[in-house]
């Protein structure tokens, strides 16, 4: 069954997607969702790395909520930054942050953190895995930035997956 279905999840995620986009329900769409959800895995099953361990559920739970208040916070901070740019010019700055997180699958998860937070972009990533560089839209304090950065994402990411 394994070899049919090297990600379940994926597959099932393709099926789904398949059917949402093409708004139908009809059999010949269920029938080219399941060929697709059964291909598309196997066919790129070289390019997943291997299979992600999430040790602590319950810490992705609460990252998943920090997540979400910080990106409403970051917005509305962003917003009110580019209402009043004319007359305090935002400090648009690139920061380097030391890491001690090291596996793919956290380094990925911190990435798409990066990128869904207003006012920050993720630049870059050391050829040793040992520190990012970020741009931030607004840079206050530095180190309180990198100091938010290590205790709220990256060390609940070290619990997950290492």
């Amino acid at each position: 069954m394994k070899r049919l279905l090297p990600a379940p999840l994926l597959s099932a995620s393709i099926l789904a997607l398949w059917l949402v986009l093409n708004g139908s329900l009809g059999l010949g769409q269920w029938l080219l969702g399941l060929v697709l959800a059964l291909v598309v895995p196997l066919a790129t099953a070289s390019l997943r790395p291997t299979p992600a361990r999430i040790r602590k559920p319950w810490t992705v739970v609460r990252l998943i909520l920090l997540v979400g208040r910080d990106v409403i916070q970051s917005n509305i901070v962003v917003a009110r930054g580019v209402w009043r740019a004319r007359r305090h010019p935002p400090q648009g700055t690139f920061v380097r942050v030391p890491l001690e997180l090291r596996d793919p699958h956290g380094l990925a998860a911190l990435a798409a953190i990066m990128c869904v937070t207003p006012g920050t972009v993720w630049a870059e990533l050391s050829l040793d895995r040992g520190a990012l560089l970020l741009h931030v839209f607004d840079l206050g304090d530095e180190a309180a930035f990198i100091e938010h950065l290590k205790t709220h994402y990256e060390r609940p990411l070290m619990e997950i997956f290492e």
